[in-house]
């Protein structure tokens, strides 16, 4: 079953045009150890009048991959170059991240009201 994890982060706003080219692109190194830890479809968003970096991906085990990634030297590397990019961290900011609760996906709730559309509706009088 594919895990879709959400967290958020706040860049210092003096540094988010340096945030965004740091990113531009990432090292390939640090783009395999992404992979390698099974992490997917992974994607960052920032809101720079807020300093609200959104990040999402997916991955088949989200207890793994982070395990992974906090064992990995070039992850650890990565992580210690970008923490000045963070305010009110505490720690490696991919261990530190603010996890987000999904409330909605829109194919899970389609799938739901497909079973459920063809499953016989007894609050309907025949």
């Amino acid at each position: 079953m594919t895990a879709r994890v959400a967290f958020t982060l706040r860049v210092r706003a003096e540094l988010a045009d340096a945030y965004v080219s740091r990113h531009s692109p990432v090292s390939a190194e640090m783009l395999a150890e992404i992979a390698a830890a099974g992490r997917r479809n992974y994607s960052l968003f920032l809101d720079r009048a807020t300093g609200t970096l959104f990040g999402y991906y997916e991955t088949d085990d989200a207890a793994a991959a982070q395990q992974y990634l906090a064992a990995s030297p070039i992850a650890a590397a990565w992580e210690a170059e970008m923490a000045p990019f963070f305010a009110d961290l505490d720690g490696r900011p991919d261990q530190a991240a603010t996890p987000l609760v999904e409330v909605f996906h829109l194919a899970d709730q389609l799938a739901d009201a497909g079973s459920s559309a063809s499953a016989p509706n007894e609050s309907i009088p025949s």
